[in-house]
């Protein structure tokens, strides 16, 4: 068994005990990215595995499972979170009570302020434990942002999966699935995959297809080989469809810090003016009979 084979085995055996996981993925995502991570996601959901996507930045993109991207560290475990836009001094108090099999939370606005709309309420659960931690597309754990800058405790002590093709990864994982010469980052998830064992439906056969395409720019890369044809063709007896999508587009939050723009060097130009009254330089003069055909003479010498 090749090296890359026995990681691919731990790294299914590890995802197979535990229950509860996250997949990140880096700052400004690329289509590649956002298909691996997002294939693995529907597989693992589909066995019942509690699976957060999490990401630095919001992401707006076509791949099939990239609304379930979240900005916050965590799982879904117990506890029921209530979310409503607020602004702040709009909340006076919060209270609740029992009436008979009803618990009743009661937010009470504060005066002047708008009462809450019930339409924009949303609800998720949070508080679940991370048995594992996927790190996709990352040479490092800086490349993924605040989600690893403000939870580097959460990454402490869990089995942190590294998987990735960049030249420069620094194998930072318990365990690091880093394959140099892959074609993509989706190539290297779908042979994740094939060793879970779980069926690969029309969702997840579209998105590994797209990475790879996106990554080849169409098989036309260097790094295509027999393999790359081989799984495509696969995906699509699967079902993949053949869909172009366009770059993710990723919003920057406001905390994020600024790069400064790098100003284009100056250069100092004469007016226009000045040039034309410069002096000319003289034109070099040829031997007047420069033109004239050479003619070889039997000592070899020219006429």
């Amino acid at each position: 068994m090749n090296p890359n084979q026995q990681t691919i085995t731990r790294i299914a055996d590890i995802i197979s005990k535990g229950s509860s996981g996250v997949i990140a993925v880096p700052l400004n995502p690329t289509n590649d990215a956002l298909a691996a991570a997002t294939s693995l996601y529907l597989v693992l959901t589909k066995l019942g595995k509690t699976i957060s996507l999490v990401s630095s930045s919001p992401i707006k993109s076509e791949i099939s499972a990239t609304d379930k991207f979240q900005t916050t560290f965590s799982t879904t475990g117990n506890n029921l979170v209530i979310s409503f836009p607020y602004s702040d001094g709009a909340i006076d108090k919060v209270d609740y009570n029992i009436q008979g099999n009803f618990f009743n939370l009661i937010i009470a606005p504060r005066e002047n302020s708008n009462k809450l709309n019930p339409s924009q309420v949303k609800y998720s659960y949070s508080g679940g434990k991370i048995d594992f931690i996927i790190v996709i597309d990352s040479p490092n754990l800086n490349t993924l942002g605040q989600i690893y800058t403000e939870n580097q405790a959460q990454f402490q002590g869990k089995d942190l999966i590294n998987v990735d093709r960049h030249l420069t990864n620094s194998f930072y994982g318990s365990v690091n699935l880093v394959n140099k010469s892959a074609s993509s980052t989706s190539e290297i998830i779908f042979k994740i995959i094939q060793a879970l064992n779980v069926e690969i439906d029309r969702d997840i056969a579209s998105n590994i297809y797209a990475g790879l395409t996106a990554a080849t720019n169409n098989f036309s890369s260097y790094s295509v080989n027999a393999e790359t044809f081989e799984i495509a063709a696969g995906l699509l007896k699967l079902g993949a469809v053949k869909k172009s999508f366009n770059k993710p587009i990723v919003t920057s939050p406001s905390n994020l810090p600024r790069i400064n723009q790098i100003k284009p060097p100056s250069f100092s130009q004469k007016p226009i003016g000045a040039v034309e009254q410069e002096p000319t330089k003289p034109d070099i003069q040829q031997p007047q009979d420069w033109l004239k055909p050479k003619i070889f003479q039997n000592s070899g010498g020219l006429v």
